[in-house]
């Protein structure tokens, strides 16, 4: 009987769960969306018990789909969306409040204190991040500031915090508390250097060391599925990373100087910098990638809040559009942007700004502009912002980049992925298999079962993808990209 391995893709909008076979083939995949509630203007929340339901449904969708028993699962890899904070009873196994999605800014208070308090060059030289509502750390606080009686509970050791990977570890196994240093690392409470949680760290946000998981390598034994939460079946979990980390990994993005960029909801560039923490002094962010045995792999990355999102307010705020496919269409019906820039800061500019106040703008608006334009300008504001942070990236490194590998849902747009090497003048690569999430999942989980048993291994079974080479000329991109600077400086500038 074949065996397979399950991954789990828990991301900000939706829930995968995809099986793989030993070619990295796609053998099955169910996808359920997740509800966004936004209480307040910048506060973005979501239902951990509806996360967890909606992995339980998909994994059942994708074992009926193609009639694959539970008992042919080798073992589970986890992937999530990282920074978002669960905090649960341990003795109900309930949520003491929803879960405060990465992208929410209601912690922005508490970040403001910690800066004027002048802690940021300690959590950047003890995490390698910088002090931002983004972060896990700030949430954790709000949550036991802000629920009643958490703070007592959390002191008497009867609360748990966890990122999403914690808190599906924690609902299938029934008992186990862990997550993995990829994840631990994106929490401003980690140690990235001593690879512990920071005692004085904790101090200062006043969170007891009691109340978090225990750290495992990304590739490695998290536990086994309880027969209750798995069909009877005790199947053990053995990869656990964090999305972005998952998808270098699934990229085979395994040597220094490699770069993977992440078209998701948001985009994420990550470049493998080895066995070196570089400390960034660009507005990079410096995060571990895995741990593997007694290798710990760094990687440089810069973070765009809103990619993907920016298409969903086309569709779901102006109703320009049905479908995200459309914006591929629309954007190749005009010549040019007509001198119209968008800077999608819903939610506050990443990297290379880390500027949490701005707000979205739209400049060089006519009578003319049309849903041709906005669709285009979209599209080259999802670009324009990962250039920066490639640029700020190759600073860092003191290292040209010449290959970008692509992934996530909005690779899909021929246009997107050509101006992409264009604006960047570099070539860019999508994979033949797009799931490089998910895929990272599934190598990290099984290389620890023993289902593969070298990365090399799974390298010869590797498809090429297609590649994007650059074709603009030098004058239009060096014009494109003083416009882009211009927009947003401005949007800097205004602020209410």
């Amino acid at each position: 009987m074949n065996t397979y391995i399950l991954a789990i893709d828990q991301g900000t909008t939706s829930t995968r769960a995809i099986i793989f076979d030993k070619h990295s083939n796609i053998i099955s995949i169910a996808q359920k969306e997740i509800t966004q509630y936004y209480p307040k203007p910048g506060w973005v929340e979501q239902d951990a018990n509806e996360i967890w339901l909606s992995v339980i449904s998909t994994i059942t969708q994708a074992l009926v789909l193609k009639n694959i028993l539970p008992t042919q699962i080798d073992s589970i890899g986890i992937t999530n969306q990282r920074e978002t904070t669960i905090i649960w009873d341990n003795e109900t196994g309930e949520p003491i409040y929803n879960a405060i999605v990465w992208q929410s800014r209601q912690t922005s208070d508490i970040c403001e204190d910690l800066k004027k308090k002048g802690y940021e060059q300690l959590i950047k030289n003890r995490t390698g991040l910088l002090i931002d509502p983004y972060f896990s750390g700030s949430k954790v606080k709000w949550i036991l500031d802000n629920v009643k009686g958490a703070k007592e509970k959390a002191k008497a050791n009867k609360l748990a915090f966890g990122t999403v990977d914690s808190w599906l570890i924690y609902k299938l196994t029934g008992k186990e508390h862990k997550t993995d240093y990829s994840n631990a690392s994106r929490t401003m409470l980690f140690n990235i250097h001593s690879l512990k949680w920071d005692e004085e760290l904790l101090k200062i946000l006043d969170i007891p060391m009691g109340i978090l998981p225990e750290v495992c390598d990304s590739s490695g034994y998290f536990g086994e599925t309880s027969p209750r939460s798995f069909y009877g079946e005790k199947i053990k979990i053995y990869g656990v990373a964090g999305d972005q980390q998952a998808s270098l990994f699934g990229q085979l993005c395994c040597e220094e100087g490699m770069v993977n960029s992440t078209y998701g909801t948001g985009c994420f560039v990550l470049m493998n910098t080895g066995n070196s923490a570089v400390i960034s002094d660009n507005g990079m962010l410096t995060s571990i990638a895995w741990k593997i045995r007694d290798k710990c792999i760094y990687a440089l990355e810069g973070s765009v809040f809103v990619g993907g999102s920016a298409i969903q307010w086309l569709r779901d705020g102006l109703k320009i559009i049905k479908t995200a496919a459309e914006t591929e269409k629309l954007a190749q019906k005009v010549k040019s942007n007509e001198g119209v820039y968008f800077v999608p800061a819903f939610v506050g500019l990443g990297t290379p700004y880390w500027d949490s106040e701005a707000k979205g703008a739209i400049f060089g608006l006519t009578r003319g502009t049309d849903e041709r334009i906005m669709a285009r300008v979209t599209l080259e504001s999802i670009c324009y912002q990962v250039t920066d942070v490639l640029k700020a990236m190759e600073a860092d490194s003191n290292k040209p980049i010449q290959l970008i590998k692509a992934t996530g849902g909005a690779t899909v747009n021929n246009y997107l992925m050509q101006f992409q090497a264009d604006i960047m003048n570099v070539k860019v690569e999508r994979p033949s298999i797009m799931e490089t999430t998910a895929l990272g999942a599934a190598y990290l989980s099984g290389i620890a079962s023993g289902y593969w048993q070298t990365i090399d291994e799974i390298n010869k079974t590797k498809k090429d993808g297609i590649i994007y080479e650059p074709k603009m000329k030098e004058k239009e991109r060096k014009a494109l990209l003083e416009g882009w600077k211009k927009a947003v400086e401005a949007t800097r500038l205004f602020k209410l």
